[in-house]
């Protein structure tokens, strides 16, 4: 969005006009909720220079930019991708990973080392404009082909047939995870963001928990949930318990894990929506310093300019204005631990986000399901 417009260096002001000084006949000035936007711009661009650039306090901003980790996805995918649209949308592919190396140890259980995989991958659609999304669910045991990738030390992978959709994670990293939604959707990513569960944990804690109602109980010992049916604030801890929970609900498969988390970033969404974080100055910075420790970002995004302004231009979107599905699945013959692209209803995805279209009902109809739809905040999920 574009700022507000002020009068440049030496352009006169025409303040003493009786014209301008004339009160409309309602008694009040004209213009007065521009001026007090103009004002309010003003006053926090000011401010953002006494923070970012001032005397010691350029710190802060080195500080931010040196908490990012990024990957250079356009070096390590070369040419061979779907292409670029032009229809104002963006693609942004977002995983949970779930590394037990360091913090991640004690909160996801397990044994410490080994491979990271993608727990949550989502491609969030941003329509032209921004003012509304779709976020579409990608199950972590679907069975894929994965195309030939190479990771972030060079190494090439070779091509395999018939692997879950995870192990392209666990595999060659965030560049071989992108290559296989890309080839598995002919959608191009134009941005990375990944979060492991410490990271998600503290951006919810910081965020002072969120705001959640369950229709029934819900009790996995795995992730460590135990909810009683009723409204919750849940901190870290507890978030990343029911994000993760799979045994405790539904049919206890991945996808009704996924209709969990479509829940619980509905939830999210409206959280920070609610904070008022431009009012609170040491609030944004804590966030923005949590938010920087806590995520991996595509080189496009990866400094703290680039993070504010594609974060600046998400602030149109509400939970009611986001559409979420999981992509049209089958459970796989022989295998119900396993799920298969239904391929007919996939294109219709695929093509609504290319051309920035609404994803239709029938793209979901008679798929796989994991049967916790509405168990928490009554949500509907497809």
């Amino acid at each position: 969005m574009p700022p507000e417009s002020t009068p440049g260096p030496g352009t006169p002001r025409d303040t003493g006009s009786p014209d301008r000084r004339r009160r409309t006949r309602t008694g009040r000035r004209p213009d007065r909720t521009v001026r007090r936007r103009a004002l309010r711009a003003m006053a926090w661009t000011a401010a953002g220079i006494v923070l970012l650039g001032g005397t010691g306090a350029g710190y802060l901003y080195a500080r931010l930019n040196g908490n990012l980790t990024t990957v250079d996805l356009d070096r390590l995918l070369g040419g061979h991708r779907p292409r670029k649209t032009d229809n104002g949308s963006q693609n942004i592919l977002l995983l949970g990973s779930d590394s037990r190396a360091g913090e991640n140890r004690k909160l996801g259980g397990g044994p410490g080392g080994g491979s990271a995989r993608s727990d949550t991958a989502m491609i969030v659609h941003l329509y032209k404009g921004h003012r509304k999304a779709a976020v579409v669910s990608i199950p972590r045991d679907t069975l894929v082909d994965r195309p030939a990738c190479t990771d972030a030390q060079g190494t090439v992978h070779p091509a395999e047939h018939r692997v879950m959709f995870n192990e392209s994670y666990a595999t060659g990293g965030a560049a071989c995870a992108v290559r296989t939604v890309e080839a598995l959707t002919g959608v191009r990513m134009d941005h990375y963001l990944e979060v492991d569960f410490s990271g998600f944990r503290r951006i919810v804690d910081d965020l002072g928990g969120v705001r959640i109602r369950t229709t029934e109980a819900v009790r996995d010992p795995d992730s460590h949930l135990d909810l009683d049916a009723g409204t919750h604030t849940l901190d870290g801890r507890q978030a990343l318990g029911l994000v993760r929970t799979r045994h405790g609900v539904g049919d206890g498969s991945d996808l009704g894990r996924i209709q969990l988390q479509q829940a619980f970033l509905r939830a999210l969404i409206d959280r920070i929506g609610q904070l008022g974080v431009l009012d609170n100055p040491t609030k944004l910075y804590r966030l923005a310093d949590t938010a920087t420790r806590s995520v991996t970002t595509d080189s496009g995004l990866g400094s703290v300019d680039s993070l504010i302004s594609f974060a600046g231009g998400l602030k149109g979107i509400s939970s009611s204005r986001t559409t979420m599905i999981t992509m049209p699945v089958q459970y796989a013959a022989g295998n119900a631990n396993r799920v298969v692209v239904d391929e007919a209803k996939a294109r219709q995805v695929w093509r609504a986000l290319r051309e920035d279209l609404p994803v239709p009902d029938t793209a979901t109809q008679g798929t796989a399901t994991g049967e916790a739809t509405g168990l928490v905040n009554g949500a509907r999920a497809r």
